[in-house]
């Protein structure tokens, strides 16, 4: 009889265990930490006038004037906190006054739902601030490593932002950050 009793308790210890790891790692997703991946996106270029002109009519006159660069608003190299992470981080306004965050020469670790932010927060330091003040969210990171751009949306107050920070939702660390005096 003692036998009987031990088996349907080994058995439920066991699916307990089971149910554990799966939920464990369905949450903390560890085989992040040994993948990657890389982006190399280009500058954004402003179409010049005369090439939007071309494209109404139709005509085919070379244009001879080179669009004006992109004016940057402001730049920072990233520190590391609860990840490694370098590379620089630059928001850019092109002639159009379309607005973006460009990440060049950019690393970092993976993770679940890692973000991208603009922060009022100084980089650096408690990551535990970054999530307490005001922050323009620019949407999920498009890979851990190259060159990215992030739409800075048109409505976006940078009046004050200090940072450009790379955030883990789900475990709301960060996992690095750079200065931006915007």
């Amino acid at each position: 009889m003692r036998n009987l009793m031990r088996k349907p308790v080994t058995w439920f210890v066991t699916a307990v265990v089971v149910a554990g790891l799966g939920v464990g790692l369905a949450l903390f997703e560890p085989w992040r930490a040994f993948t990657s991946s890389q982006l190399d996106e280009p500058v954004p270029v402003p179409v010049a006038a005369e090439a939007e002109a071309e494209a109404r009519t139709g005509s085919s006159a070379p244009s001879t004037t080179a669009p004006p660069p992109p004016a940057v608003l402001a730049e920072g190299s990233f520190m590391s906190q609860e990840h490694a992470t370098e590379g620089a981080a630059r928001v850019l306004e092109l002639p159009d006054g379309t607005r973006i965050l460009r990440l060049e020469e950019f690393s970092t670790s993976d993770g679940p739902d890692v973000h991208v932010w603009l922060s009022d927060a100084t980089a650096g330091g408690d990551w535990n601030k970054y999530d307490d003040g005001r922050y323009v969210a620019l949407g999920e990171i498009k890979a851990t490593d190259g060159n990215h751009n992030y739409a800075i949306p048109a409505d976006a107050d940078l009046a004050g932002l200090r940072s450009v920070v790379i955030w883990c939702d789900r475990f709301n660390v960060a996992f690095g950050s750079a200065p931006l005096e915007l």
